[in-house]
């Protein structure tokens, strides 16, 4: 059994085509995960990079403790059902599932003297599989004389006998009708509850994806676009694709604007009169700038979260008008289909459509006018450009009212020094204050309200002032006060930020050089010297040794003939920069006092650097990176090697 960890891995084809950009993931052992997207985003591609059936252009793939990214697929202890079967026409079941062992080498010892299973121990796996799978009594058939269920249970069947630590399976179930499409998930599931490992499934099925899969990956034109449970996939959406690729029918999506008006928000649909009123409690994640009445929203509601049920409309805070167009009868529940524009058809995907997904007996027909409750609590926002949640589970900011006044920060009834580094003049404006710069064990005095888990990490919701705080993982002690990180916020004022955060990431230009050099090396006793190859890190014109496993990674994401004709940048944080005899030459500007850290302003060319100041900094400085924390960028085509 095996976790795996893909780590910054791309496949980027000679024509230049990225099929996997910037791929990230930790899978547990023993985890189903499921790879699901339409066709063309790359899932099959992964899929077969962690098969070692096709080469990684960059990033690091591990299987256990194991970098795997140079080993042969045969060596990786992985097992691959594919979409076709792939069985051998001429042999039986049996010989069809016991043929890769018998090919298999194994360490020699006592009892494999030849490096291969005995008989006995063949027999014995396929028998163990045939029974899991229920085909024992086909073993003696050939695949011609079997249905395309019982094909790909013997396709199972020859990955089940390897005993591996990874099974992969590619679409296995496409080619079945929809019935056996059904039984053979169940069958799967099943078989990974039995088997005790780690299985990797791609489907283009979300409804496959939904059922079977402890997480999902949902991938688009080579990026993931969320790694979430099934729940949290459906409930928290990250962004529009995901809200529409998940679930059946799709989601329904309306544009409009927000308009905060005191403790409500007014949403308005476009091109239709539909228009309704809502705490404003509901958008305490939202940014301001959308609740303006003016920026374009995409508005989101399953057809679940609608209702016609006449008790529900009742008592319903929030109702829009709309015209039926026609209707689905399921059996188990009925799909109202029709358009809050009076004008449109419902029959045509748009803006205005609206799907209702209906327990109850329904006797609307077409041309009928009626009103649907919505769910609230089940509201999704994105934003009309880039398609991202405004909604998200994790804000990435609060922002509140606030007004500085003689060096004093004052904001929900809470006045907090300003440290040196923040000056600005007195007035009002608007704090942004990022949802992990709130840290336990400050002065501020907030209620704890509750706490979820979104994902990988833990939101705490605070009370302060009447307003609702988010802070991502404060720490423990957050009852006693907390704290926010100065070098994280922001004020505006109007459309203008007049304090700015610190940049925690920072650029420089280079490349990779080697040089021949000598060396004076020992050999019986007697020195010599010796031409060796020397690789360095070029940056910003000054070279550094480059480490081992720096060098290692370019060479085998760029080829050693490219690596040093290649454009290569260089990211450092603060943190990752420090001040000595040698290096890149620098400037220090001004210091940064943020009470408790102290960092140096510096010129480097033409570029502000920021740098960690554990003492006193002045004038001209020499700054080295720190190589374990460096990340290392191919420029052209903004890879991420390191």
């Amino acid at each position: 059994m095996a976790n795996l960890s893909l780590k910054h891995i791309y496949k980027v084809y000679p024509n230049g085509v990225k099929a996997v950009n910037d791929f990230n993931m930790e899978i547990a052992d023993k985890e189903f995960i499921v790879f699901v997207g339409p066709s063309g985003c790359g899932k099959s591609t992964t899929l077969r990079m962690i098969a070692g059936l096709e080469d990684i252009t960059a990033g690091e793939l591990s299987i256990g403790d194991l970098v795997v990214n140079d080993m042969e697929p045969k060596d990786r202890d992985i097992a691959m059902v594919f979409q076709n079967y792939a069985l051998y026409p001429h042999m039986t079941v049996y010989e069809n599932i016991a043929f890769g062992l018998r090919l298999r080498r194994i360490p020699r010892d006592e009892a494999h003297p030849n490096g291969k299973f005995t008989k006995e121990e063949i027999n014995s796996r396929v028998l163990e599989a045939a029974e899991i799978l229920g085909i024992t009594e086909y073993l003696g058939r050939k695949p011609k004389e079997m249905s395309g269920g019982q094909r790909q249970r013997v396709s199972l069947g020859r990955a089940i006998v390897r005993e591996p630590k990874v099974m992969l399976l590619d679409e296995p179930l496409s080619n079945l009708d929809a019935k056996l499409r059904t039984q053979m998930r169940a069958e799967i599931s099943k078989l990974h509850a039995k088997l005790n490992t780690t299985f990797i499934y791609v489907t283009h099925d979300q409804i496959e994806a939904m059922t079977m899969g402890t997480r999902i990956v949902v991938m688009k034109n080579g990026f993931v676009q969320q790694i979430d449970t099934p729940k949290n996939l459906y409930n928290y959406p990250g962004n529009k694709f995901v809200a529409g690729f998940i679930g059946t029918p799709q989601m329904n999506f309306f544009e409009g604007t927000l308009k905060k008006e005191g403790n409500s928000v007014r949403i308005r649909f476009d091109h239709s009169e539909a228009e309704i009123t809502v705490p404003y409690s509901y958008f305490y994640k939202t940014r301001p700038d959308y609740l303006d009445g003016e920026k374009k929203v995409v508005i989101g509601l399953r057809a679940e979260n609608f209702s016609i049920d006449p008790e529900t409309l009742k008592t319903a805070d929030a109702r829009i008008p709309f015209k039926v167009s026609h209707k689905e009868e399921l059996g188990n529940e009925t799909l109202v289909y029709g358009d809050i524009n009076m004008e449109g058809d419902g029959y045509v995907e748009s803006t205005t459509r609206i799907i209702i997904k209906c327990r109850e007996d329904v006797d609307l027909v077409s041309g009928d006018v009626a009103e649907a409750a919505l769910d609230l609590d089940r509201i999704h926002l994105f934003d009309k450009e880039t398609e991202v949640s405004i909604l998200p589970r994790v804000p990435e900011y609060n922002y509140l009212d606030c007004e500085v006044e003689g060096g004093k920060l004052n904001f929900l009834g809470q006045t907090v020094e300003l440290p040196p580094a923040i000056a600005c003049e007195d007035g009002a404006g608007e704090l942004l204050i990022p949802s992990d710069a709130i840290y336990a064990g400050g002065p501020i005095k907030a209620k704890v309200v509750g706490t979820e888990k979104a994902g990988e990490l833990e939101l705490c919701n605070l009370e302060l002032g009447g307003r609702r705080l988010f802070a991502v993982a404060p720490g423990e002690g957050v009852e006693a006060g907390v704290g926010i990180d100065m070098k994280k916020i922001a004020i505006r004022r109007g459309e203008q930020e007049i304090v700015h955060p610190m940049p925690l990431k920072m650029r420089f230009e280079g490349k990779m050089t080697k040089r021949k050099e000598t060396e004076e090396v020992e050999v019986k006793g007697k020195k010599k010297n010796k031409k060796v190859i020397k690789f360095y890190l070029s940056i910003e014109g000054v070279e550094f040794p480059a480490p081992a496993f720096i060098t290692s990674k370019l060479i085998a994401a760029l080829t050693a003939k490219r690596v040093f004709e290649t454009a290569l940048s260089f990211e450092c944080t603060p943190y990752g920069l420090v001040p000595g005899e040698t290096g890149i030459p620098a400037t220090v500007e001004r210091i940064l006092d943020y009470g408790a850290e102290k960092f140096a302003v510096c010129r480097v060319g033409e570029q502000e650097v920021y740098v960690k100041a554990e003492e006193e900094l002045s004038g001209e400085i020499f700054l080295t990176p720190d190589f374990n924390t460096i990340g290392v960028i191919q420029t052209d085509m903004d890879i991420r090697i390191v």
